[in-house]
């Protein structure tokens, strides 16, 4: 698994503090809820942040 840069981190993390009600463990509804409540010009950092949300959500359900 690729090392995830700080960034896309930092962001996941705040997103979740923030709006954590709103996120699941489904990636397409990540991508929609990330769409919404951040203002991220490029679909590739908006993907990436919503697959490393999903990915902790469903760690933590293990």
């Amino acid at each position: 698994m690729p090392i995830k840069p700080s960034y896309i981190k930092n962001l996941g993390e705040e997103l979740l503090e923030t709006y954590g009600d709103r996120f699941s463990g489904n990636f397409e509804e990540n991508k929609h809820v990330v769409m919404n409540v951040a203002v991220i010009n490029s679909k590739r950092v908006r993907n990436r942040v919503a697959g490393y949300i999903s990915r902790k959500i469903n760690r933590r359900r293990r």
